[in-house]
């Protein structure tokens, strides 16, 4: 079974549903979505074509985290006593992944972590994913670890090595479905001829002030450079809105428009000239695309990125991101240097690997 609630985990993990329904003479496959997300949940399982064995559809108007643990807490009990999985699969750091790894653990039902071992060490940033995946690895028996950091990781917290497998990344899995040569849209259409920049923000700990400095910056960055043009999906939390029409409205040549679906939102990335975000699976993304990823955080989980030269940690101060958005804007060679470094987070196949390796324990 895999269990999974929200759009950044229904990318991650429809690949390795496919590939799972792929090998039926092996795996009985079910899959139970929590929609901890909704609409932006059932967007990425038509695309990848997946139908849900069960929906537990938690998501209310104004829910907290403490309603989302509680629901997917209460009500995947019943179908994991359904069921009774051999396996269920979890992915990365959300409340759902969490949740349901805790109501396996009090089933004695295992638990298979994809993307294991990403840690930043602060419990604070980001918040709660850090707490959340920190936890799945203390309850999981299968460590499915996209990098070799991500192992090291989980080595030094005494993980034993042989429930450790290095798969890569299914995120760049899904790239390989939904990046489409000949794609067209109105807003690149817009964009035609200019340099596209994309935009994305909506963590937690990035609301209030350091929204607004974000903005800010990247305003000021894009009034000084005419040739210069972004497109911001804007997240669904009235609070993010707010800042960012506070911040962005009237300057013509940045769009706020609604959220994105996956194939249009991996195409728009294909399509941009650099990316400017505090998304984590962006940072796994964009460097197989070959686009130099501002990451507007103070800590990252993801320091493969940070090390190969493909992303660039900034924080969240607004002269930070102006002088590094300025310089990938200005400097031909720190824009080679980020757009050419090698991509860490793996081949496209890291679903085959998990597959195989579930194989082997069958």
């Amino acid at each position: 079974m895999l269990v999974f609630g929200t759009r950044p985990e229904a990318i991650k993990m429809c690949p390795l549903v496919n590939e799972l329904k792929g090998r039926p003479d092996v795996f009985e496959t079910v899959v139970c979505v929590t929609g901890q997300h909704r609409e932006m949940l059932d967007q990425v399982l038509q695309a990848f074509s997946v139908v849900p064995d069960h929906d537990l559809a938690i998501m209310k108007p104004g829910q907290t985290l403490f309603d989302v643990t509680c629901d997917v807490l209460l009500d995947i009990k019943a179908v994991l006593e359904e069921e009774r999985p051999e396996v269920v699969l979890v992915h990365g750091d959300t409340t759902t992944s969490f949740a349901a790894a805790l109501a396996c653990f009090y089933l004695h039902i295992p638990v298979g972590h994809v993307e294991a071992g990403l840690r930043t060490r602060n419990m604070l940033s980001p918040w709660p994913e850090e707490f959340n995946r920190q936890v799945v690895d203390i309850l999981a028996e299968h460590y499915f670890a996209p990098t070799d950091q991500s192992r090291r990781n989980l080595l030094d917290e005494g993980k034993p090595a042989e429930k450790i497998l290095v798969t890569g990344n299914t995120g760049i899995d899904a790239l390989r479905t939904t990046v489409r040569s000949g794609y067209r849209n109105k807003h690149l259409d817009w964009a035609a001829g200019s340099r596209l920049i994309l935009v994305t923000a909506h963590r937690r700990e990035n609301l209030g002030d350091p929204m607004h400095r974000m903005f800010r910056a990247i305003r000021r960055v894009m009034e000084e450079h005419p040739d210069v043009k972004a497109v911001y999906p804007v997240h669904m939390n009235p609070q993010v809105r707010d800042a960012a029409h506070a911040e962005l409205d009237g300057f013509d040549r940045l769009r706020i428009i609604e959220p994105l679906e996956v194939v249009d939102f991996h195409n728009f990335m294909a399509a941009s000239h650099l990316i400017l975000t505090d998304s984590g699976g962006i940072q796994e993304e964009a460097p197989a695309l070959g686009k130099p990823v501002l990451v507007m955080r103070d800590t990252t989980e993801r320091p493969e990125g940070v090390a190969a030269g493909t992303l660039k940690l900034v924080g969240t101060g607004e002269s930070a991101i102006y002088e590094a958005f300025t310089e990938l804007l200005d400097s031909e060679a720190a824009y080679a240097s980020m757009s050419r470094a090698s991509n860490p987070y793996g081949d496209g196949h890291a679903s085959e690997r998990i597959a195989d390796a579930l194989e082997g324990e069958v």
